[in-house]
C-alpha cells in the first residue's frame, strides 16, 4: 500500500512538539522518515525544534555535493515549504528521481521580504530529467489552459487557418533539437 506523503507531512506538522519527539523514527518507513525529518527541520529553522533523544541525524545523500536545483521558492524564516515545493517534491519521487529539501537563509536587506529560500535537490546527472517532470506535472497544465483559451478567442476562419506546429514552432524545434543531439550523441559512442 502506498504511503500518503500529504497526509504525513500534514500529521506531523499538527503534532506538539512532545508529541513529534516521541515517535521512533528509526520504525517508520523511508517516506515517513523523510516527511518527519522536513518537518523536524522546519521546527529547527524556526528555534522551535524539540529535543531528538535516541536519534540518529538524517544522512545526507552523497550526490548532494553534485545537486543541482530544480525548483526553489522564497519564504520567511520559520514557515513551512509551500505547496508548489512539496507538490515539486511528490512529482520527483513519484517519477523515481531522488530529491533533497533544502532550506537556505538569503540576504535580503529589507524587511519584511522573505529571508529563506526552500531549494528542491536533485542528482547532478539528473537534472534536466528532473526539469521536465516538472514541467509536466507542474506546468503543463497551466499552458494547456493558456493555449485552450487562446484558440477559443480565434474566430473560426482563424482557427482553421493556423496550425499547432506553426504557431508553437519554438517549442516544436527544441523537441526535434532535443532528438537530434541525442541520436548524435548514441552515434558518436557508437552505441
Amino acid at each position: 500500500m502506498p504511503v500518503d506523503v500529504k497526509y504525513l507531512r500534514e500529521h506531523y506538522a499538527s503534532l506538539s512538539d512532545e508529541a513529534l519527539s516521541a515517535i521512533d523514527r528509526a520504525e517508520l518507513v523511508n517516506e515517513a522518515q523523510q516527511c518527519y525529518d522536513q518537518e523536524f527541520a522546519r521546527r529547527k529553522q524556526s528555534g522551535a525544534a524539540p529535543e531528538r533523544s535516541e536519534q540518529v541525524d538524517v544522512d545526507q545523500p552523497e550526490w548532494l555535493d553534485e545537486a543541482a536545483e530544480v525548483y526553489s521558492r522564497s519564504g520567511h524564516s520559520g514557515s513551512a515549504p509551500a505547496n508548489d515545493v512539496l507538490d515539486a517534491e511528490q512529482a520527483l519521487e513519484a517519477a523515481g528521481i531522488p530529491c533533497q529539501l533544502e532550506l537556505i537563509e538569503e540576504e535580503i536587506s529589507t524587511a519584511p521580504a522573505p529571508t529563506h529560500r526552500w531549494r528542491v535537490l536533485v542528482p547532478g546527472n539528473l537534472n534536466v530529467h528532473a526539469t521536465s517532470v516538472l514541467e509536466r506535472e507542474l506546468f503543463n497544465a497551466e499552458f494547456e489552459a493558456g493555449w485552450k483559451m487562446h484558440l477559443e478567442t480565434l474566430s473560426d476562419e482563424e482557427l482553421r487557418a493556423m496550425t499547432p506546429q506553426e504557431t508553437l514552432c519554438g517549442l516544436f524545434d527544441r523537441v526535434d533539437r532535443a532528438i537530434k543531439a541525442y541520436e548524435e550523441e548514441i552515434a558518436r559512442r557508437g552505441l
